[in-house]
């Protein structure tokens, strides 16, 4: 990592403390017993030194999540998005699915021809560019493309070069400072919900190891590391939405999928003949 990117913080700490994480974690913890520096700053540090090994998949806002709109909608659609799902300010925009982002709309663009009574006017017109990154780029690399490209937002890629889901700035500077409360922000579902009678909704995204400790399962693969791509493997394909299985004595049901993976499960007691 070059010296004038975002990453010259962690760079100056290894140089003057080695290039070994674990001794600058020490000496972080050291600072604190002594005093020098409180915990909230020790914390802030910690998760700094962290960025350069947590990945964009980790913390992006799933493709399930995302609040779009279509190439096709008007000033007024987007506006009511806006306003009614507790959207981000600036809305991605897509030609026929999430697959193919053309672009974002800025919330202020509206204004304009809102104030003007244009609602029905397309969208088309107000769009502006956005950024793509892959699933595998680091946070310290993302935090400097926003810095540098003056960006707030950005979709992210799988490796078929579909949408995977979308990162921002707030998503990234929440790995360091915490939590960014905002008036606006809607609880996004958890990513294992228990709804009743021992069923559970998941995420495909959700580590094979948690949907185990969660659900009481016992689930192992040297494959794969998701429960989605667990399911998958099992199938011998990607199944399509609706289609079920039985695993561990439990009924799997596919509730959301595309060619490429599983996006959410229903997990049940397995139905009794």
């Amino acid at each position: 990592m070059d010296e004038g990117s975002d990453s010259r913080f962690i760079y100056i700490l290894k140089k003057i403390f080695g290039n070994n994480d674990q001794q600058i974690e020490e000496h972080i913890l050291e600072a604190r017993a002594e005093g020098e520096i409180d915990r909230n700053e020790v914390s802030m540090l910690l998760n700094i030194l962290e960025l350069d090994d947590k990945l964009v998949k980790e913390i992006m806002v799933p493709r399930t999540d995302m609040v779009c709109a279509g190439i096709d909608s008007s000033v007024k659609d987007v506006a009511d998005i806006i306003t009614n799902l507790g959207a981000h300010s600036r809305i991605p925009i897509y030609r026929n699915t999430k697959d193919h982002i053309v672009g974002a709309v800025h919330a202020k663009d509206l204004l304009d021809p809102l104030l003007h009574g244009q609602d029905d006017s397309p969208v088309l017109s107000l769009i502006r560019d956005v950024s793509f990154v892959q699933e595998e780029v680091k946070l310290d690399e993302i935090l400097s493309l926003f810095k540098r490209e003056k960006l707030q937002i950005a979709i992210v890629q799988d490796e078929y070069g579909g949408t995977s889901g979308m990162v921002t700035l707030e998503d990234v500077l929440e790995e360091i400072v915490g939590e960014i409360p905002d008036e606006h922000d809607q609880e996004r579902p958890e990513d294992i919900q228990k709804t009743s009678d021992g069923v559970f909704i998941v995420s495909g995204r959700v580590p094979l190891d948690e949907v185990s400790e969660r659900c009481a399962l016992e689930l192992e693969s040297e494959e794969v590391d998701s429960i989605g791509g667990y399911v998958a493997a099992m199938a011998g394909s990607i199944p399509r939405q609706g289609e079920f299985f039985t695993i561990a004595n439990r009924r799997f049901t596919v509730l959301e999928a595309d060619d490429r993976q599983i996006w959410s499960i229903k997990i049940e007691p397995n139905k009794k003949a």
